[in-house]
């Protein structure tokens, strides 16, 4: 179950890496940075990362089903339990644990 969670996890994350693999680390932080703080927090992390569970969720009910899921099967994964994900990501990321993501981190890839 875990597994195809991470898979969930990792369909989702790796088009925005696509998107950040043609900008500088600068721009790709402006990307999740809504404030103009030049850091991103931990609300802004997971909100911009949630946007490609929400493109996913046809139906908008908040749960990708199995044939919204990549290669239309796998079990149902919550906004909520994909979003608990992001959290345990941004704080693998937050390296120095300020509670922030600096160009750098939010780069890099996370601690296992």
């Amino acid at each position: 179950m875990r597994g195809r969670r991470l898979i969930v996890l990792a369909a989702l994350i790796l088009p925005p890496l696509a998107a950040w693999a043609q900008s500088t680390p600068a721009e790709y932080l402006r990307e999740f940075d809504t404030d103009g703080d030049g850091r991103v927090s931990e609300a802004e992390y997971v909100e911009h990362m949630s946007e490609g569970f929400r493109r996913m969720d046809r139906d908008g009910n908040g749960v990708l089903e199995g044939d919204e899921l990549p290669g239309g099967h796998g079990r149902p994964i919550t906004l909520k339990q994909f979003q608990d994900n992001l959290r345990r990501q941004f704080h693998k990321l937050d390296r120095n644990h300020d509670g922030y993501l600096d160009a750098r981190e939010l780069t890099q890839p996370p601690q296992p």
